[in-house]
């Protein structure tokens, strides 16, 4: 494909995106110097691109600079809406859709071993379904482990050692973790709304991006934890939270009655 009387001033500047709420659109600059908006709207985490009208395509070998660079705004215009369409793992907890409950039998047994190809950011080579398994006191099988995405709901780690384990982007959400030790452990971005965290350890622990709403944090220690601090102003408005660690994480807010 051909592009005639190429403007180079117009094509650095060709498209500016601005995304206010669910909506998105693409500036477009013509080579007259007015300028056309191609819009994209984003309702309800479904995505409506432009129309084949706006977005035109041309048989002709030979286009002009206005078409094509409409029609490359129109491609990230489609990009940017399915951006901004995906909802958050861990912040929208309303809309996860667990699969259901694997039925293999050693589907528990599989933490032992982990994700052996586990990553930070959520990848991993098998999923790690551990729903309503008990690890109670385990202190051996579990440390070091990559439990990277792994299912944890209802489950139960009382007493275990997690220490040095990469839990990333876990669903844990009503899990009990009573006593359970985490230090020196990667557990960003993991979901533990409404666990039982009583007398958890987080020592020198990455917690960053995770979320402990209606958890109870009776006794739980934070000492040296990595945690951003949006996420130390969500677990100081936790009323459960004990005085020793509002102290070690400098909250400023008054505990919540």
């Amino acid at each position: 494909m051909k592009i005639k009387n190429t403007n180079k001033s117009a094509v650095s500047s060709m498209v500016s995106l601005a995304s206010e709420g669910l909506h998105s659109s693409v500036v477009l600059p013509s080579l007259g110097g007015s300028s056309s908006r191609v819009a994209c709207k984003t309702v309800a985490g479904t995505s409506q691109l432009p129309s084949a009208s706006s977005c035109p395509s041309s048989r002709d070998e030979t286009v002009s600079t206005s078409e094509s660079i409409q029609s490359m705004a129109c491609g990230l215009c489609a990009a940017l809406t399915l951006a901004t369409s995906v909802p958050s793992f861990a912040a929208q907890n309303s809309l996860v859709r667990l699969p259901p409950l694997s039925n293999d039998p050693f589907r528990c047994e599989k933490a032992f071993v982990g994700n052996t190809i586990g990553q930070a950011n959520g990848v991993a080579n098998t999923l790690l379904d551990l729903r309503f398994c008990d690890f109670s006191n385990d202190t051996k099988n579990l440390k070091g482990k990559s439990l990277t995405a792994a299912l944890m709901a209802d489950a139960k780690f009382d007493g275990a050692d997690l220490t040095e384990v990469v839990m990333s982007k876990a669903y844990a959400m009503n899990a009990s973790f009573k006593g359970t030790n985490f230090t020196n452990a990667v557990v960003d971005r993991v979901t533990f709304d409404k666990s039982d965290m009583r007398g958890v350890k987080f020592y020198n622990t990455v917690l960053s991006g995770s979320t402990f709403d209606g958890a109870n944090l009776e006794g739980a220690s934070f000492e040296n934890a990595l945690i951003g601090y949006v996420d130390i102003q969500k677990l100081c408005r936790n009323a459960t939270l004990p005085e020793e660690s509002r102290i070690d994480l400098a909250c400023k807010e008054t505990p919540p009655k």
